[in-house]
Parts: C-alpha cells; sequence; structure tokens
C-alpha cells in the first residue's frame, strides 16, 4: 500500500483520525457508567441494564457490513463523520425518562459506532506502515481507551453534582461526539486515495450486503477479539453496582487507575506484539484477565478493585493491539472496509452478549459467581490461542 513506502507513523492522516475516534470513544466512556446507574434510578433491574446495553451491539452488528461496503464504494472519512453525527444525535432521545427510548437511543448509537469503527479500522489499515502494525494498532487502540481514564469519573462526578444529573452528562455526550465528527471534516482533507478503484468493488444489492456479514480472511482475529472482550461489561458497566453492594465508595478512582494502565499500556505492548509473536502477546493476554476477573469476586475495598482492573486492563490493551494487527495483515485492500468491519463487529457482539450473560448471572446468582463464570470464560480464550498457533507465528 502507498502508506507503507514511509517509515512514518504520525502523519496528519494518522494524528487526525486518532483525534476523531477519541472523541467518540469518549462519548462511549462517559456513559459506561451513566447507563447502569440511569437505568437503575428510573426502577430497571440489572437485566434491563443488559438490554440496554445489548440494544447497542445488535445495531451495530447488523448493519456494520452494509456500512463496510459502503466505505469502500463511498468515503472512508465521510462515513465516519456520519457515524459521529449520529452519535450524537442519538443522545437527545435519552432525556425522555423511560428505559425504553434508552434502548432505542442506544440501537442509534449502534449504527453510528458502526460507521466510526468501520471507516475508522479501514483509514488505519490505508495509512498505517507494513512494519509497524503492532505499534499503530497500540497507538491507535490506546487513543480509543484514553476515555476510560477521566470520562466515567467525570460522569459519576457530574451525576452528583449540585448544578449536575444524568441530563448534564447526556449533553456533554451530545457535544463530545459532535467536536469528533468537526476532526473527520478536517481529515477528509488529508487522507490519502485509496489503493483499489471503487468502482471496481462488488455491486451486489444492499440486503445482501448485511446477510453477508463475514470475510473469511478476518474471522480468527474477530473471534480472539470477541473472546478478549466478551467479560468487558463485568468490569467496565457492572463494578460501579457491585461497588455499590458491597459499600465500596470513591469507585471513580477505579476508572482513573484503570483507564491510565490501559492508555499506557498499549503503545507499549503493540511494539511487544511486533516482536514477541502474536501467540504469546494473545496468551498472556488471556492470562491476566482470567486471573484478574477471578480477583475480583473475592474484592471488599476499593484497593481489592483497582490493583485486579489494571491487570484486566493490561491483558485487555495487550489484546486489543495484537488481534487489531492481525485483521489488518490479513485484509485485501479491495475489501478493506468490509474485512474490517467485519472485524469490528466482535466488539459491539461482545460487549451486548457479554453484558446479558452478566446481567443474567447476577440476577440469578449475585456479582460473585459472575465474575467467577467471566474468569472462566477469560481461560477460554486460551483454549482457543492455543488451537490456532499455527495461525499466529
Amino acid at each position: 500500500m502507498a502508506a507503507g513506502k514511509s517509515q512514518s507513523l504520525w502523519t496528519s492522516t494518522f494524528a487526525l483520525l486518532c483525534c476523531a475516534q477519541f472523541f467518540g470513544s469518549a462519548q462511549h466512556a462517559l456513559l459506561q457508567p451513566t447507563f447502569p446507574l440511569y437505568i437503575t434510578s428510573l426502577g430497571g433491574t440489572p437485566f434491563k441494564v443488559g438490554l440496554v446495553i445489548a440494544c447497542f451491539a445488535v445495531t451495530s452488528v447488523v448493519f456494520r457490513p452494509l456500512i463496510g461496503g459502503w466505505a469502500d464504494r463511498w468515503s472512508e472519512t465521510r462515513v465516519l463523520i456520519c457515524g459521529l453525527l449520529l452519535l450524537s444525535v442519538a443522545m437527545f432521545f435519552c432525556f425522555i425518562p423511560f428505559a425504553e427510548t434508552t434502548m432505542f437511543a442506544n440501537a442509534l448509537r449502534g449504527l453510528g459506532w458502526a460507521g466510526l469503527s468501520a471507516a475508522g479500522y479501514s483509514l488505519l489499515a490505508l495509512s498505517a506502515p507494513a512494519e509497524r502494525r503492532g505499534e499503530a494498532s497500540g497507538y491507535y487502540s490506546g487513543v480509543q481507551a484514553s476515555g476510560t481514564i477521566f470520562l466515567p469519573a467525570v460522569a459519576l462526578w457530574l451525576i452528583d453534582a449540585p448544578f449536575g444529573g444524568f441530563r448534564t452528562v447526556f449533553v456533554v455526550a451530545i457535544a463530545l461526539a459532535a467536536i469528533g465528527a468537526g476532526t473527520g471534516a478536517l481529515l477528509a482533507r488529508h487522507a490519502p486515495l485509496p489503493t483499489h478503484n471503487r468502482h471496481a468493488v462488488s455491486s451486489a444489492p444492499w440486503w445482501r450486503e448485511i446477510l453477508n456479514v463475514l470475510d473469511r480472511e478476518i474471522i480468527l482475529a474477530a473471534v480472539l477479539s470477541f473472546g478478549s472482550h466478551i467479560t468487558f461489561p463485568a468490569v467496565a458497566s457492572f463494578l460501579v453496582l457491585y461497588a455499590q453492594e458491597i459499600g465500596i465508595e470513591n469507585i471513580g478512582w477505579f476508572y482513573v487507575a484503570s483507564g491510565t494502565t490501559s492508555l499506557l499500556a498499549r503503545p507499549m505492548l503493540g511494539k511487544v506484539s511486533d516482536r514477541m509473536g502474536r501467540r504469546r502477546a494473545l496468551l498472556a493476554c488471556f492470562m491476566f484477565q482470567a486471573v484478574a476477573l477471578m480477583a475480583l469476586a473475592f474484592a471488599s475495598n476499593l484497593i481489592g478493585l483497582i490493583i485486579p482492573g489494571t491487570l484486566y486492563m493490561v491483558g485487555l490493551a495487550m489484546a486489543s493491539a495484537t488481534t487489531l494487527a492481525i485483521a489488518m495483515e490479513q485484509a485485501k485492500p479491495e475489501r478493506r472496509g468490509r474485512a474490517m468491519a467485519t472485524f469490528s463487529v466482535a466488539l459491539p457482539l461482545s460487549n451486548g452478549i457479554g453484558a446479558l450473560i452478566c446481567g443474567s448471572l447476577v440476577e440469578s446468582f449475585g456479582y460473585f459467581w459472575m465474575y467467577l463464570v467471566a474468569a472462566c470464560i477469560a481461560a477460554g480464550g486460551l483454549l482457543v490461542t492455543i488451537a490456532n498457533r499455527g495461525h499466529l507465528k
């Protein structure tokens, strides 16, 4: 690819792409602890919290192949801008105080997230030097996670502030995505030209684009990404409710510590995966996650949450950079949008299924068993990695 001729990673395209991705991810991080608290304040159960999160996943997964095809045919940057605008507009429905309207709003956000993710990953694969894909993936996934450092804590502070409340959080969420769309407009002036002929891309009917979900070359990377993220709702969303139940205060510090760890670890671990190999990096990731989730089940104070939380985020950081690098290595230039859309399906799908699993386990057995089952699921990722060791050399 054309971008691979240069050894430079921090081009204007890459920098603006990271900025646009930051604002979209920051909105998502702001809402992670907000939606569970908002739904329960309306009288909803933990299972209903899982349904709200799952609505985001359903639309993001179902329409992502179609959106990836649009990116191939039309413009990656325009799809990215449209996705960010939809993330912003969807939040207006949250001002209607019903759990059902929040479900609808999160479903619209799923469509916007699909555009941001599919187009963003496609632009990353187009602009990153081939020999530095692990490093580029580390920085990019680090930007995605950077919002988790302060935004969840900011959301909790805004909810409890005398001048704040849930509506104040929703206003901030609207502004973040809108700023991201403006950054995307600047990106459109600097983005490199595609390395394939857009007119040569398959012109299958739109309904086939929806049914044709998978790009086979990317399936392994998507499965591994799914396995590493399916337990994330247990840490990102349900932990704030867990802390309330066991009487732990100042939970915002957990998000600061785990988010900072994730941000600092991802660029470094991206380089590590380039050097030590994808298989070893993934083995370490799933081991860290399994140990961390098991430790969370036995936590009794804030430190007992923070230490496993940071360990979990180290594992997640390594998995995110490694699986994204695998996907970029396998994606064909003429189908890059579709391929990266297939890969990016794994994240919302894992969050949606993971949220439903976590919500169901909490209602049936409690938080202790929810975290133990999540640890077993993370350990299952080790088996998938070992079984596919021949493809991950």
